[in-house]
């Protein structure tokens, strides 16, 4: 097994149902579901192993982040583009080629409800 660089991500978000109606819907595509939820946080990643977190921002400001998850392939990368809009999603990029990244980037990205800067993609 290759070496992972983080265990979670945590993003603080203002209305924890809008973000979870929204990532439960963009994420899917690419195999990664809601796995806990209760009052004080949901969490997110494939069957019984949450690694992005939502918490409540509790009114304070939100800072924008940036996250990227990996797709199987670039039809799992157009889904997750398009039911994420579904869910509130805001377009920051429809699915396509980043040749300036690199000649095999494929990648689409979104704005959750809170404007962090959500991108799908697949290097194949």
């Amino acid at each position: 097994m290759e070496d992972i660089m983080y265990d979670h991500v945590g993003l603080k978000v203002k209305d924890i149902a809008a973000s979870v109606r929204f990532y439960k819907a963009a994420l899917a595509p690419l195999g990664h579901g809601l796995c806990s939820q209760d009052a004080s946080s949901a969490g997110f990643g494939p069957p019984g192993a949450p690694a992005l977190w939502l918490y409540p921002a509790d009114g304070k400001a939100v800072a924008a982040t940036h996250v990227a998850f990996s797709a199987a392939d670039r039809g799992a990368v157009d889904r997750f583009h398009k039911e994420g809009l579904k869910a509130g999603g805001r377009d920051q990029g429809k699915p396509g080629l980043r040749a300036d990244y690199s000649p095999t980037y494929y990648a689409a990205f979104l704005l959750d409800p809170d404007g962090n800067n959500i991108e799908a993609v697949c290097l194949k």
